[in-house]
């Protein structure tokens, strides 16, 4: 696809990172020459300097033959408008980043007069996305397929798991509703057969219903029960949106945010949440308002750096579910090597959930990607296809298909019916068929058997 991205600050670079892996042609632009020079010289992707809310601009941007426009400045004013003028020089679909939750409400009544195909906040993409690890709070992370009916989550298995030591073949996997994907163990990374062996410390990804996997886990002696007791530190917009979906679900929630003016909007905003003012790096204060004792913790202040820091104090003193919001990337590797738990990046969860959003317009053929999920520090992709014809491997029972190596077909989804198949079942046309391979490039259902 030919794509305009306007704005060239984190979420925009972002956005433009995710597809260009994709392979679409991509065209920036921002006011900011430096902006626009870094992100051109670093992505194969052509910088124009200008307004990209201005009609000239998006002309020699390439609007006459885009198919997408995607407005991510910081100001939603301008990416609203960005819309507006990009449907005027023909680009017929249009995302826009609107981070105020007063524009996301009004957004239907012009959603049609700005050809606007979706409207993302980064902020409230990212409490989704922590709601749902609070959810299931000894997950580490969760990825969720066929609209949520099933659902990959990896957690790290004890020690005193019942399946340390057990050969895959043999852990009961509730009459075939469970399957165990893939097994980090170190920095190794397995997609299993039924013969390899668990140990405990191991990290395995399993994919289940959400209600099947929570049986699945108790069984195995995996604590994995919502978090009911939740305590947020930094008051901002991640933590306004999270805080209102944890509430609806039944938790207590308690912010504890520096600026008086922010917990006097948030004790309005939020009546069923306990606001507390003072300094997140305050020990003495985290100690007296209950973090021992908290099942899950969410450090969303403003500076990753002190994100991390507080998280690394709280490891020490809480076993709480710790979930750590991180903006820049170039900090992975610290968090990898002093094993944090969770780690949120806002910026680019924004690109994935474009880039998927992306991948379902493009639903044409015989097979597409409807989803993609890059798991496992990009050591392994779990892809949604969606089946629209006949094909060499559908009415073909799966033990026959000639797979590639290193691959798994781990669940069918079949008019809402879940199978995690067998070597005896079929792919029929319709069906959404989950695959989990270690390898890259594959566009289509096709590409799962060697040729």
């Amino acid at each position: 696809m030919r794509i305009i991205i306007v704005g060239c600050g984190k979420v925009g670079s972002s956005i433009a990172s995710e597809l260009n892996l994709e392979g679409h042609e991509i065209s920036v632009v921002d006011i900011d020459h430096g902006a626009v020079d870094k992100l051109a010289n670093s992505l194969d992707v052509l910088g124009i300097e200008g307004n990209g809310a201005t009609y000239d601009v998006l002309v020699e941007a390439g609007a006459e033959y885009a198919d997408l426009l995607i407005a991510a400045t910081a100001r939603d004013e301008i990416n609203l408008y960005s819309c507006l003028m990009a449907k005027a020089a023909g680009v017929t679909h249009t995302i826009a980043r609107v981070r105020n939750p007063e524009y996301t409400n009004d957004l239907y009544r012009i959603k049609e007069h700005l050809g606007l195909s979706m409207a993302i906040n980064p902020e409230q993409t990212a409490a989704n996305e922590i709601s749902r690890l609070l959810r299931f709070s000894g997950a580490l992370e969760i990825d969720s397929f066929s609209k949520g009916v099933v659902e990959l989550i990896k957690v790290t298995v004890p020690q005193n798991s019942s399946i340390v030591g057990t050969a895959l073949s043999k852990v009961d996997n509730l009459r075939g509703k469970v399957r165990i994907c893939t097994v980090e163990r170190g920095d190794e990374m397995f997609i299993p057969n039924g013969d390899f062996v668990i140990n405990g410390g191991d990290r395995i990804s399993v994919v289940a219903k959400p209600e099947i996997a929570a049986k699945f886990f108790k069984r195995i002696s995996i604590a994995i029960g919502r978090s009911k007791d939740v305590i947020l530190l930094g008051g901002g917009k991640v933590s306004f949106y999270l805080a209102k979906t944890l509430i609806k679900s039944g938790a207590n929630v308690k912010i504890i945010e520096k600026n008086p003016e922010r917990c006097n909007f948030l004790s309005e905003a939020i009546p069923g949440a306990v606001i507390i003012q003072g300094d997140c790096m305050d020990q003495s204060l985290l100690l007296s308002e209950g973090v021992e004792h908290a099942d899950g913790i969410a450090a969303l202040m403003d500076y990753d750096e002190e994100n991390i820091i507080i998280t690394m104090y709280l490891k020490g003193i809480t076993k709480a579910k710790l979930i750590t919001k991180v903006n820049n990337a170039s900090f992975d590797p610290l968090l990898h090597d002093q094993n944090f738990e969770c780690i949120i990046h806002p910026k680019s969860l924004t690109g994935e959930y474009i880039a998927r959003y992306i991948r379902a317009m493009q639903n044409t053929g015989d097979s597409n990607v409807e989803s993609l999920y890059r798991l496992n520090d990009d050591k392994v992709e779990a892809l949604e296809f969606k089946v629209n014809a006949e094909s060499r491997v559908t009415n073909v029972p799966i033990m026959s298909l000639n797979l590639k190596a290193n691959l798994q077909i781990i669940c069918i989804n079949r008019g809402g019916k879940i199978i995690l198949p067998q070597g005896t079942d079929v792919i029929k046309p319709e069906d959404t068929v989950i695959v989990l391979t270690m390898q890259k490039g594959l566009s289509k259902l096709e590409d799962i058997v060697k040729r």
